[in-house]
């Protein structure tokens, strides 16, 4: 007779027997070598729980860049009080030199700007301020012409410079190009 066969019903049981058990017992073999490594790493040396908190993994802290001036409400009121000096006819060239981005650079630019006769009647106000930096803001402004709003909502740009809010240099410039003068504005 064959081991694990019964002849009397004439087939063959698979899964009973020595040899079956044999096969079981070299697979849990082969499980306990495999998982041992792993079993290992995770056991505790002090034989049990401990209270300790497992340590922290140490992220470095990045903050984010800031987009505004430490005093967001100081800045805009120096820009909208430059932004209007800038404009107002009856402020100086050298005035407005102060309050001009690259001023003393940007003279000859200013004096074109304000030799126009349409220059020397032009205001702005300040309707909108929105910081790109802690040196930078984006301002929408309502140019007006003798006092009628030649150009609603126009954009322009202020940057703090030696502690100072100032009328950046690329804003005045855009005005002169808008002159219609045509030429090259140096400077500019």
């Amino acid at each position: 007779m064959v081991l694990g066969s019964d002849l009397r019903r004439g087939t063959v049981q698979r899964g009973h027997g020595p040899r079956a058990a044999g096969r079981g017992t070299a697979l849990a073999a082969a499980l306990l070598l495999f998982l041992a490594p792993a079993l290992a790493a995770c056991s505790d040396d002090e034989g049990g729980g401990g209270d300790a908190t497992p340590p922290t993994p140490t992220v470095e802290q990045t903050s984010p860049a800031a987009t505004a001036p430490a005093d967001v409400g100081v800045a805009e009121q120096e820009i909208r009080q430059n932004w209007q000096k800038f404009f107002d006819p009856a402020t100086s060239l050298e005035e407005k030199q102060t309050v001009l981005e690259n001023g003393d650079r940007m003279a000859p630019v200013l004096q074109a700007f304000s030799g126009d006769e349409r220059g020397g009647q032009v205001q702005a106000k300040v309707t909108k301020i929105e910081f790109t930096s802690p040196t930078d803001a984006d301002v929408t402004y309502d140019l007006t012409l003798k006092g009628a709003t030649a150009l609603p909502a126009a954009s322009g740009t202020a940057v703090e410079q030696d502690g100072t809010w100032k009328v950046s240099a690329k804003t005045l410039c855009a005005l002169v190009q808008l002159s219609g003068n045509g030429s090259p504005i140096p400077g500019c």
